[in-house]
């Protein structure tokens, strides 16, 4: 669940008229910050940014899902279920059993995901895969 704060800020993003992309970057922050808190860890930088761009989806920004050939079918498949879940405003509860198993298995992961480092390769192979402006 996205905290308060992240929420007030995506809406104020909505008003000025920010871009989709620039409101779901304020739910990766919130991730980076809850692995750099130690709430829970990722496995990688592209699974913080994941599970962040898959809660602001739920969360109801217009996200669009990611080109087939980008992803895998299955992460496909989960973002297209995230954006309907968001158009639909209902606030169901995710399966107790299932949240939990998730929550474990993230806190088994490390915090060095987030580092600066792993941050900054992140968005150097990202630059690098987009076409030179």
């Amino acid at each position: 669940m996205p905290e308060k704060e992240t929420i007030e800020r995506v809406r104020r993003d909505r008003r000025q008229g920010k871009a989709p992309s620039t409101q779901a970057g304020e739910f990766v922050r919130e991730e980076i910050e809850h692995v750099r808190e130690g709430k829970h860890g990722a496995r990688s930088t592209k699974q913080a940014i994941a599970i962040g761009l898959s809660k602001a989806r739920r969360a109801g920004v217009k996200l669009p899902p990611p080109k087939p050939g980008r992803t895998s079918a299955e992460t496909r498949e989960r973002a297209v279920r995230d954006v309907a879940r968001g158009r639909a405003g209902s606030r169901r509860k995710p399966a107790q059993k299932r949240s939990r198993a998730t929550l474990r298995a993230l806190k088994r992961e490390g915090r060095a995901a987030v580092s600066r480092k792993a941050l900054a390769r992140q968005a150097r192979t990202a630059a690098r895969r987009r076409r030179a402006a």
